[in-house]
């Protein structure tokens, strides 16, 4: 399926002020001469650090490569800012530092393996109505959890392309949810997107080019 390209736009991710909490000073007596400060803890710092040229994934879009740190003004407050390129969607996001546990790295070729293992399984298809499924479908695609996102794949192939099959809905969150699953397996495969798109249809039995009509 030809894609239109798409304008490059930016998506600046705001941040809170942090405010630290300050313990009271515990007053003294009468007869004591030194006052007793108990110090302000620092707040806690994430364990993962990102660097340039890093893969992540931002839940809300996608996989993305961080291609710089730079710094930014955001509410008056100057802050440090990855920025990071979606190659899919031509988007560029500024995420602030301290907002890190927001992205989660890209995942392991054993969550790849059982991501394909997701993809052979029969779908589990809830008999509620479509409009109730698909707000649980966009919810999985934009959680950042890889396994739920398999899932959404899954569940919403048809192992065919033609239109009476599936709505226009289940198509759109069809594509987006391959689309995502795509990116992430071509960049811990370090295989072309042809190549992953055949691995995926093979596990799913979706025919050969299924998505490209």
């Amino acid at each position: 399926m030809g894609r239109k390209k798409k304008k490059k736009k930016t998506k600046i991710i705001n941040k809170k002020k942090n405010q630290k909490k300050v313990t009271p000073v515990q007053k003294s007596s009468a007869g004591d001469e030194k006052v007793e400060i108990k110090k302000i803890k620092k707040q806690p710092t994430e364990k993962r650090i990102y660097n340039v040229n890093d893969y992540v994934v931002y839940p809300k879009d996608g996989v993305g490569k961080i291609v710089s740190v730079e710094k930014a003004l955001i509410g008056g407050i100057e802050s440090q800012n990855y920025k990071i390129e979606v190659l899919k969607d031509k988007l560029t996001l500024q995420l602030p530092i301290n907002k890190q546990s927001l992205l989660r790295p890209i995942c392991s070729t054993h969550q790849v393996n059982k991501c394909i293992s997701i993809l052979k399984t029969k779908p589990k298809v809830k008999r509620t109505m479509w409009s109730r499924r698909a707000q649980e479908y966009e919810q999985k695609i934009t959680s950042g959890k890889i396994y739920e996102l398999a899932e959404v794949v899954r569940d919403l192939n048809k192992n065919t392309n033609t239109i009476a099959d599936q709505s226009y809905s289940e198509r759109l969150l069809f594509e987006k949810a391959y689309d995502r699953l795509e990116s992430e397996l071509e960049v811990v495969l370090k295989i072309s997107t042809e190549d992953v798109k055949k691995k995926m249809n093979k596990a799913l039995g979706r025919e050969e080019k299924s998505l490209e009509g």
